[in-house]
């Protein structure tokens, strides 16, 4: 009896086993990600070498860095609705507001002008492959950024890499901004200058989501 009771509960308990690789699988699909065949994410394939708009883009060397920095689904519970980013500088983490109480996080850098400024704000341009335009008192500091001065042409070498996403207030720049980095080391870290920088791949998949108007909350 208590064999058939065993078996029993094998039994009962495939449709749950199931139902949470099913669940799992679908989280890393919305996650932009390729499953394994356990529903994990195959994160060899998210973060290979690509060419993006002509530039070879190297791949990350994901298994150096802990994995919470690493594209995923989580339960987020939010007052914001659907859509939203919210930007979490002191965790290292942006997350995109999914239904059901849920997000995609990545991981990220953050510079001093990471910390600089919080509030609400709105993307009010995005850009592939942008200029970058060096502060007046970046130059002051480093005055061979002089030749940037009217913008450094993109590509690998520029700072703000792959995608840009350019926050105001109204028709006033914060001059905040989201953007991948040409330094994926400094992911999960204080990086010595900039705003919110992301890996290259994981910029492109939320460049992708999110369109001009999407709300933005920077935490304090």
């Amino acid at each position: 009896m208590a064999l058939k009771m065993s078996r029993r509960a094998f039994v009962a308990g495939i449709p749950l086993l199931l139902a949470a690789c099913q669940s799992k699988q679908q989280s890393t699909i919305d996650a932009g990600l390729t499953p394994l065949s356990d529903g994990t994410p195959d994160y060899a394939i998210a973060y290979a070498a690509r060419t993006d708009n002509g530039f070879p883009l190297p791949a990350i060397q994901y298994q150096n860095f802990d994995p919470k920095f690493l594209r995923q689904v989580v339960f987020y519970p939010s007052k914001y609705p659907a859509g939203t980013i919210v930007v979490d500088p002191k965790n290292k983490f942006l997350y995109l507001v999914q239904p059901g109480g849920r997000a995609i996080r990545y991981g990220i850098g953050v510079g001093r002008a990471g910390f600089a400024w919080s509030g609400e704000a709105v993307i009010r341009f995005k850009r592939e492959w942008p200029k970058w335009f060096p502060p007046d008192e970046m130059i002051e500091r480093d005055p061979k950024l002089e030749k940037y001065r009217d913008g450094q042409e993109g590509g690998l070498s520029n700072p703000i890499g792959a995608r840009g996403l350019y926050l105001w207030q109204g028709n006033v720049d914060t001059l905040y901004r989201i953007h991948s980095t040409n330094q994926p080391s400094s992911i999960g870290t204080n990086a010595s200058s900039g705003c919110i920088r992301m890996w290259h791949q994981d910029v492109i998949d939320l460049y992708n989501r999110v369109e001009v108007g999407t709300k933005v909350v920077v935490l304090s």
